[in-house]
């Protein structure tokens, strides 16, 4: 018998609790047909040693923004610019670069006061810089935006009656003019006038990315919110995920999770949807788990409130230094259950998105009652971020079984601003760990990129030490082991994302996703420090960091760098 290819390494942790290590792996039509001792005597056409390197399941992040990230490659970095006068010197300079085509959007990503004691950038400056170029600098969190005012202008907001949408804010100064902040949804008024993306930019983006995830050993990724809202870059973001893979350009599977926005009412045989004969999807009936091994629907992404870093998360006490100010949800309450409820039945499972306890108070009223009502689904439900839960909130999450997607890799560089936000009193409840698994929750492991980076490596050091960079430990009692960190972007990512079945363990018949590391994660010092050598795809090398021929970071292609594709 021949199979397609043989993978050796010193150690192979496959997190199959029947079978955690082995040296060997067979590969026949990209899944696992066997280990050691279940290949004598079996030839391969091709046979890869990668010597002393440890190799582990695949690499999943179960919450990130590709399409996002890709598109933002091509952008200004305001993370490389340390103070104002190199921030404005390089939006001069991207001015400069188009100059001559009067009208061109300017973008800067990567945009965090904290890096300049608080202060956002002074809106008669940019306007002096830009002139009328348009201007849209994402904040870190995604969930504010600092524009000029020819962006305010094209956006209506010196419009007579202009209103913000629901669930946003145009930040306003003592005087009642605009200080050039766009919260929450009011970003959307932006995105609409550069939506939507074309196909071929959006494939260009996705390339981007996920060639880059390949070098961070990512086999497989959720894609937060696809298809609508301010989250969302075209009405047909899915068509660019599936030409990606069908040009050979997607480089990590893709689990997509349509935005709650994208979602339509639905009409069917009265006896359907749990006999209401109406739901909330999308046409045809496709619902979770609906494509390839290589794009396919995940849950559906549902924002119930905003960011702490921008103290726009729903609390239920005060954020320090903002007396009287605990965020808000996003919208009423009456219609996120009417609105939840429509899509479990439907069948699809929910991702809310709920950071402040306030939002997590309502996102486990709605889990809650969707599985009373209707039964469990093929995926549990989510909490996305999960960011200040109180104790008896991680009780009930984990009652329900629920996957709580928290982002350890926030507590290195996003730390200590976080902590300045909540105060002592509630620094134990952040970003948790340990007690979401006592719990019996499913913890599991996101970047959320780019809000941080994607070195999962990182992230799961964080999880295991628990360190920002100021040297504070955020939840001294959250502290997980290196294995069970490994598992958080793993099996448990796999089982959060409906996908044990195929990932997130090495076992026959599962994906041959594989994540080549320098040395065991386990029994590192610092798994940040490991080194991925290669990563593998079913079966394939997507990335070898001993070649120059695979993988590697691909070049930001100029449909990026132009984003004025596409834009009105």
């Amino acid at each position: 018998m021949h199979i397609d290819v043989k993978i050796r390494a010193h150690e192979i942790l496959t997190m199959d609790r029947a079978r955690p290590k082995a040296s060997c792996v067979g590969i026949l039509n990209g899944r696992i047909v066997g280990f050691d001792q279940d290949l004598t005597g079996i030839s391969a056409r091709e046979e890869i040693d990668f010597g002393d390197a440890c190799i582990t399941p695949g690499f999943i992040d179960a919450h990130c923004h590709t399409a996002w990230w890709g598109l933002s490659l091509g952008a200004v970095d305001a993370g490389d610019s340390p103070t104002y006068a190199s921030l404005y010197g390089a939006i001069e300079a991207a001015v400069a670069a188009v100059d001559d085509e009067p009208g061109a959007w300017i973008h800067v990503t990567g945009f965090n006061q904290a890096r300049y004691d608080g202060r956002y950038p002074s809106l008669e400056r940019l306007d002096e810089i830009t002139g009328d170029h348009p201007l849209s600098m994402r904040h870190t969190s995604g969930h504010a935006s600092i524009v000029n005012t020819e962006t305010l202008r094209r956006i209506g907001v010196f419009r007579d009656g202009f209103e913000p949408p629901a669930g946003g804010a145009v930040l306003l100064d003592e005087s009642g003019a605009p200080t050039g902040v766009l919260e929450e949804a009011a970003q959307g008024l932006v995105q609409a006038l550069l939506m939507p993306y074309s196909q071929d930019v959006l494939v260009d983006a996705i390339e981007a990315a996920t060639a880059r995830y390949a070098a961070e050993g990512i086999t497989s990724f959720s894609e937060a919110g696809v298809g609508g809202g301010w989250i969302g870059h075209s009405p047909v973001e899915v068509a660019a995920y599936q030409a990606a893979a069908e040009r050979g350009s997607l480089h990590a599977r893709a689990q997509l999770m349509p935005a709650a926005d994208a979602l339509r009412p639905l009409r069917a045989h009265p006896a359907d949807f749990h006999g209401h004969g109406e739901g909330r999807g999308l046409d045809l009936g496709v619902r979770f788990g609906f494509g390839t091994d290589e794009v396919r629907f995940g849950h559906v992404k549902v924002f119930l409130d905003g960011s702490l870093l921008g103290a726009t998360a729903a609390v239920t006490e005060d954020f320090c230094g903002h007396d009287h100010n605990r965020g808000y949800l996003l919208d009423e309450p009456a219609h996120y259950r009417e609105q939840a409820l429509a899509i479990y039945r439907s069948g699809w499972p929910l991702a809310l998105h709920a950071i402040g306890d306030a939002a997590i108070d309502l996102a486990l009223d709605l889990i809650e009652e969707a599985h009373s009502l209707y039964g469990p689904l093929p995926a549990p439900c989510r909490i996305e971020h999960f960011g200040i839960a109180r104790p008896d909130q991680v009780t009930r999450a984990g009652r329900l079984r629920i996957a709580v997607t928290p982002q350890a890799g926030f507590i290195g560089p996003l730390g200590d601003q976080i902590l300045k936000r909540v105060g002592a009193g509630r620094r134990d409840w952040l970003y948790r760990g340990r007690s979401i698994i006592d719990a019996g929750g499913i913890l599991t492991g996101s970047s959320d990129l780019p809000v941080a980076d994607n070195n999962l490596r990182r992230g799961m050091q964080s999880a295991v030490d628990r360190l920002t960079a100021g040297g504070e430990i955020l939840g001294t009692r959250e502290g997980i082991t290196p294995e069970e960190a490994l598992r958080t972007h793993t099996e448990w990512a796999a089982e959060a994302t409906g996908q044990l079945r195929d990932k997130g363990t090495l076992e026959v018949g599962k994906l041959a996703d594989m994540t080549v590391l320098a040395s065991s994660p386990i029994s590192a010092t610092d798994i940040s420090a490991i080194e991925v050598v290669a990563t593998v795809l079913g079966g394939e090398l997507s990335y070898d960091s001993r070649s120059s021929a695979v993988g590697g970071p691909a070049p930001i292609p100029t449909t990026i760098r132009d984003k004025r594709a596409g834009a009105r």
